[in-house]
């Protein structure tokens, strides 16, 4: 059966936070087999969107709510941010420890990869400096050959004395 994006939509704000109603109660109300809201939330979780699973609670949510809910108010000013943890159920304090926590994790990586990225600004500088040498030594080796041809006059052939 095909149901409208916006029963969907409205469907998936009941089981997201704040109102974290349960998904067989939603099922039963609207008719909708629970099968069918699950897997709204499971496209709704690939789309990006943080979808808590089976425990409302937000320190049970998966890693990848968290990470998600991060990632959503990266950009966010302190206004915006208390706006957003309200209507999603949550502490400003609870995102910035999940921040905190993603940068943590990702500590190592990033130092990893700002010194392989100053590995290769200074490989491509001494290439490039190896071919700026090789290009004057080139020129260098073209005007010692042609200074020595020049010197030695137009060429003969063999018998024209």
């Amino acid at each position: 059966m095909h149901y409208s994006k916006e029963l969907k939509d409205s469907i998936l704000r009941k089981i997201l936070p704040p109102n974290n109603e349960s998904i067989t109660k939603i099922a039963k109300e609207e008719g909708i087999p629970e099968q069918t809201i699950r897997n709204w939330q499971k496209q709704a979780r690939a789309d990006g969107i943080a979808v808590p699973g089976k425990d409302s609670s937000s320190e049970k949510w998966s890693t990848q709510d968290k990470f998600l809910i991060v990632v959503e108010t990266a950009g966010m000013n302190e206004t915006d941010l208390a706006e957003y943890a309200r209507k999603k159920g949550l502490y400003v304090d609870q995102i910035k420890a999940w921040r905190d926590a993603c940068m943590n994790a990702n500590g190592g990586v990033a130092r990893e990869a700002a010194r392989l990225n100053k590995e290769l600004k200074n490989s491509e500088k001494e290439r490039k400096k190896r071919k700026y040498n090789s290009g004057v030594f080139h020129s260098l080796y073209m005007r010692i050959f042609l200074s020595y041809v020049i010197s030695r006059g137009k060429p003969r052939r063999r018998g024209q004395d």
